[in-house]
């Protein structure tokens, strides 16, 4: 018996009119979906708790069996890991946008609308590491695009340890308690980190980040990446937001030794990556999703039956469905979830069997295309195969997850055990 575990990132979502009163996956045609879950258990979940909506990487880590509140020491930490920077305890690790900055420290949007290449990112990030040096406090630096308008930041302090205990300078988040957390309605305006500890280590990290924003802003203001830009009618990318400052690895217990299995992941992204590195896993970086999602389901399906010999239990994320979710456009979530279903869950339940895969499928947490952030909102699982056969009527929706026999699980990092003990029946 094996585990495939499957989360699709930002799939859940709240009803909306524009599609008839349904969310999108209850919208979607997911006939592949909706088979596993007639045929197995299904419940809802909170990925961290009631009242909280997470990040991916604190939802992760409490999806993989992991208390966020005990084990998580900042996304920053896990980005970097993922992205194969040498981070160590005392070093300080932030996550990072590209961003397009206006007057008067106006935001005019996080993300540079989405439009700045992987390849764009990199020169920009390439400039500041050449040009830029820091003098609020003895430290070096290194800045890394990973994909899109993302990036991570690792400082290392020539004298002393820094520490991770300061604030964001992206206003869509907030740090509460090792917890990033989405802010609603937030102001966009750039902030000034602060250190949220009265200490030399708080204070010269704080310093440090606030000393990159503004001589980054400098750099790139002007850059020729961004005169093209510009000249193309296009935002510019002038501007670094940090989020979710760590300054010490998290020590998670080795997941393989815990239930005495082989565990792999493959991942999407950076911050998945070094989770399930962290975790013991065997943690495979897939080419990032190329917008034709039946060319990366297809991949990612060759992927999983290839080392589907060698280990015990499977991890994949799918980044799908959570960016449309973030732009608000219900009809291509829909689609997209759609897609899924087709291109890489049809194919796969043509391969293997359930009788001897338990499947598990749910999400990081729900990006409601009606707010544009990730939200609180509980949401749906589904596990089959197995001996797993209490049949369940009706499609796999959120609407349909409340009747489910599996009831609501308050914390995510309850799944994973239960998991285990279905495996070992």
């Amino acid at each position: 018996m094996k585990l495939i575990y499957v989360a699709i990132d930002g799939m859940g979502d709240l009803p909306i009119a524009e599609l008839g009163n349904k969310t999108p996956l209850e919208a979607a045609n997911t006939p592949h979906l909706d088979f596993l879950a007639e045929n197995g258990k299904t419940g809802l979940m909170y990925t961290v708790k009631k009242g909280v909506a997470p990040e991916s990487d604190v939802a992760v880590i409490s999806l993989l069996g992991y208390d966020p509140f005990k084990y998580s020491t900042g996304r920053g930490v896990i980005e970097a890991v993922g992205a194969g920077l040498d981070m160590k305890d005392g070093d300080l690790a932030l996550r990072c946008n590209f961003a397009t900055l206006g007057k008067g420290r106006e935001i005019l949007d996080r993300r540079v609308k989405r439009t700045l290449t992987t390849e764009e990112a990199k020169e920009l990030s390439d400039t500041v590491n050449e040009k830029i040096t820091l003098e609020s406090c003895p430290a070096t630096f290194e800045f890394k695009s990973t994909l899109g308008h993302r990036a991570v930041l690792l400082f290392k302090g020539k004298a002393r340890c820094l520490s991770g205990k300061i604030t964001n300078s992206d206003p869509a988040y907030s740090y509460v308690n090792g917890i990033g957390e989405a802010t609603p309605d937030a102001d966009m305006v750039l902030k000034k980190s602060e250190p949220m500890e009265n200490t030399e280590e708080a204070r010269n990290a704080a310093n440090l980040v606030n000393e990159f924003i503004e001589k980054t802003h400098k750099v790139w203001e002007n850059h020729p990446i961004n005169k093209k830009r510009a000249a193309a009618g296009k935002l510019k990318a002038n501007c670094v937001l940090t989020r979710d400052a760590g300054s010490q690895l998290p020590k998670f217990f080795n997941i393989n030794e815990r239930y005495n299995v082989k565990f792999a992941a493959l991942a999407d992204m950076q911050a998945e990556r070094g989770i399930a590195h962290l975790a013991g896993m065997e943690a495979t970086l897939l080419p990032p999703p190329s917008g034709d999602l039946k060319k990366d389901c297809t991949l990612r399906v060759k992927k999983l039956l290839d080392i589907l010999p060698s280990y015990d239990c499977f991890y994949i994320h799918l980044k799908g469905p959570d960016e449309p979710g973030h732009d608000g456009n219900c009809n291509l979530k829909t689609r997209v979830i759609a897609a899924i279903d087709e291109y890489f869950f049809g194919p796969l339940l043509k391969e293997i069997s359930l009788k001897d895969h338990l499947f598990c499928v749910t999400c990081d947490h729900a990006t409601p295309c009606a707010l544009k952030v990730h939200s609180d909102t509980p949401v749906p699982v589904l596990i089959s195969g197995g001996k797993v056969t209490d049949k369940q009527a009706g499609k796999f929706s959120e609407k349909n997850c409340t009747k489910g026999s599996l009831g609501t699980l308050e914390h995510a990092y309850e799944l994973m055990p239960k998991l285990m003990g279905l495996l070992k029946k």
